[in-house]
């Protein structure tokens, strides 16, 4: 079993997660934790693993071994209940292109029985500027803080965010950055996943660095520098992946 840390049981607990496509093993014996009040980084190149170890634990595939529970139960039977406790940011979400903003807010707050106003969360994120502008007339940058402010909405208690600050320019990204460390201080549990190691080594209470399906290194982000021969995070880390399996 995934270890409990600090007394307290893990708000995500990825218990010798197996994932195969056909013949294909991309997540290989995969188990770590993230706790409430915590950031939990997952790094690794592309094809490593990282989307498909999500995607499990959103409930979107099944595990062909090991267990995954998100608060208490599993992600393909928590059903509505569970999703209405759990935050998903993902990259580029699908959104129509004609949908605006605030009243793409509106119609997800209608969807919780507690929401977040949308104006004031608008503001939180920096987008009230863009409030009624369509979502094809929308920055990337723009595109990934209304994603985030979409997967706060329902004011989840696990967050799960896919590069959160992918395409921003300098101040959104620090904008985003001060928020999501804000959620953590207010007890969210937070597994995010993101190439600006930049970013994660300013964020991350913990990290962990797959390849080829495996964790290759975990721990605090000086732990993982040290682990991959010290330096910066990146240097490690590009150490670690590049090295022969």
């Amino acid at each position: 079993m995934t270890a409990t840390v600090g007394g307290q049981e893990p708000a995500i607990e990825v218990d010798r997660l197996v994932k195969r496509y056909g013949a294909r093993t991309v997540v290989d014996d995969v188990s770590f934790g993230v706790r409430r009040g915590e950031i939990v980084a997952l790094l690794g190149p592309n094809g490593a693993g990282k989307t498909t170890t999500l995607e499990v634990i959103e409930g979107y595939r099944r595990a062909d071994a090991g267990s995954i529970r998100v608060l208490g139960t599993a992600p393909h039977a928590g059903g509505r209940a569970l999703r209405a406790r759990v935050g998903l940011m993902l990259q580029e979400g699908g959104l129509d292109i004609r949908a605006r903003p605030l009243e793409t807010l509106r119609q997800y707050a209608a969807m919780h029985a507690d929401p977040l106003e949308p104006g004031p969360l608008l503001d939180l994120v920096g987008l009230r500027p863009v409030a009624a502008t369509p979502y094809r007339r929308l920055s990337g940058g723009e595109r990934q803080r209304l994603g985030l402010a979409l997967a706060l909405v329902g004011r989840p208690e696990v967050l799960i965010l896919d590069e959160p600050t992918a395409g921003m320019d300098p101040e959104a990204r620090l904008v985003v950055r001060d928020l999501i460390a804000s959620l953590r201080a207010e007890g969210l549990a937070i597994l995010l996943t993101s190439h600006d190691l930049g970013d994660v080594a300013r964020l991350a209470d913990r990290v962990l660095i797959l390849a080829r399906g495996r964790i290759l290194a975990s721990g605090t982000v000086a732990e993982v520098t040290a682990i991959g021969g010290g330096g910066s995070l990146e240097d490690a880390y590009l150490r670690l992946v590049r090295a022969p399996s």
